[in-house]
């Protein structure tokens, strides 16, 4: 597998997954700030333009939700989802899914608001919003969602290095991650897995 990734994004979460397999994979860095994403090589693998793909035998799979989800049934004997209960699996799709399509997208206003708009204004509008708006989510996933001392409880699973993440930009979102303590010391606690300290190095964290 060639997986294709740039430091301190998304592609975070799929890269200490990978680790956490023990997959025999090759890392393919992508430089943003040549937009080397958006390069007539890179566009063939993903035509998204966007971090993470992980080339495979079959294909090339994108999107965090699903790279995820495809390393832990390729890899069931490390029992990063309950692929035998459909209803812990579906709890676990929809954390995931939440991450994906309405917190990441909160965060990305803040540095990506030209996707959406291209008025100086309503962008800098956008951009302000951002504390409040990451800071509901995290309260949610504090309150709501997390179990702990992983997100689901006591099992590790695909959720908790897709959350750590996402909390790693908190500080530049403008949110306290002290504000939620036990976010914050699940931060930590997934900076002392063995299979995250690598992937820390790599991107710089």
């Amino acid at each position: 597998m060639i997986f294709y990734y740039a430091p301190k994004t998304v592609s975070v979460a799929s890269h200490i997954t990978l680790e956490e397999t023990g997959a025999s994979y090759e890392s393919q860095r992508l430089d943003f700030s040549t937009t080397e994403q958006r390069s007539d090589d890179y566009l063939k693998v993903n035509p998204k333009g966007r971090v993470p793909a992980l080339a495979t035998d079959r294909g090339t799979i994108t999107e965090t939700p699903a790279i995820l989800f495809y390393l832990a049934q390729s890899f069931p004997a490390k029992c990063l989802a309950p692929l035998d209960d459909s209803f812990a699996l579906a709890r676990i799709q929809a954390f995931n899914a939440y991450l994906c399509a309405t917190v990441h997208v909160a965060h990305a206003h803040r540095i990506r608001g030209s996707r959406w708009v291209d008025d100086e204004n309503a962008i800098k509008a956008m951009q302000a919003k951002v504390p409040q708006t990451m800071g509901e989510c995290f309260a949610l996933i504090d309150k709501e969602m997390f179990k702990g001392p992983w997100v689901t409880g006591q099992d590790y699973s695909i959720c908790d290095p897709y959350l750590f993440t996402i909390e790693n930009w908190l500080e530049g979102d403008g949110v306290d991650i002290n504000d939620f303590p036990r976010i914050a010391e699940h931060n930590q606690r997934m900076r002392e897995r063995e299979a995250v300290k690598p992937v820390l190095e790599l991107h710089g964290l």
